[in-house]
């Protein structure tokens, strides 16, 4: 991995890695996550460290393909020009997790329960995680709202806690698409911005041909009452890190398209 200024003439001293031994304190572990790169806003991150020396503005971004792939980038470069939208990040003193809120839950475009949460992007969570009351109403609607639907729970897939199968096994998210209502998180602060998870945005294809509820119960990850906005949620849309301005931004986006 080359990182240099565009002249070619420094080369930073920096030091990275990614872990591949995480502890989870919880009963159950979420499934595998070796390879985490640290990208928060503490000092010791790799993105704090390219800023302190100058090189880049404190920025980061990516782009997840539903498809595989995407990009990652470090610095102020590569944000759309129109079309996103930001929230402020929330300050802690204790945690540099990129958290902001409140926001409220929407299911099918009606208001739920869950109210007032504060929300942490973590592209280092391959699923998303919500604290057991918010995790036990979005199970419960899902589930009720499958009623009458050519699918039913699959206990023996082993792949994530909540799963269904269908009259024959399933190939892609697309078939499944219909069955499933989206989510969406309402930011209560600011005027008509919402965070969309479309189904696929919560759902998975699993190799035994069912599907499965991405959104998993945070407390038996030893994330207590935390809610963490992951990877599955996170795909084809670009979204950005700000630090200098503390705040996060989101657009969709077409993230096989990587720009120059």
């Amino acid at each position: 991995m080359h990182i240099g200024s565009p002249s070619g003439s420094n080369v930073p001293l920096v030091v990275f890695g990614c872990g591949y031994e995480q502890k989870f304190s919880g009963p159950t572990p979420p499934p595998s996550t070796p390879g985490v790169l640290g990208l928060g806003n503490g000092k010791i991150s790799i993105l704090s460290q390219l800023h302190s020396m100058g090189f880049i503005h404190n920025v980061l971004g990516h782009c997840l393909s539903a498809e595989g792939g995407g990009y990652l980038f470090l610095g102020d470069k590569f944000i759309p020009s129109s079309g996103i939208f930001w929230t402020p990040i929330i300050q802690s003193s204790l945690e540099k997790h990129y958290s902001t809120g409140p926001v409220d839950l929407f299911f099918n475009g009606k208001p739920t329960p869950a109210k007032g949460l504060q929300i942490i992007f973590d592209s280092g969570s391959s699923y998303t995680y919500f604290s057991p009351r918010v995790y036990t109403i979005v199970a419960n609607m899902v589930n009720n709202d499958l009623k009458g639907k050519p699918l039913r729970r699959e206990t023996k897939d082993p792949s994530l806690p909540i799963c269904w199968k269908g009259v024959k096994p399933f190939k892609s998210l697309n078939e499944v698409n219909n069955y499933f209502k989206p989510l969406t998180l309402s930011f209560t602060k600011s005027k008509n911005l919402q965070f969309q998870l479309p189904p696929v945005a919560y759902l998975i294809i699993t190799k035994f041909g069912n599907v499965c509820l991405g959104i998993l119960n945070g407390n038996e990850a030893g994330l207590g009452n935390r809610n963490v906005v992951g990877d599955i949620s996170l795909q084809d849309k670009v979204v950005v890190y700000d630090n200098e301005k503390q705040q996060i931004g989101w657009a969709s986006a077409n993230c096989k398209q990587i720009p120059h």
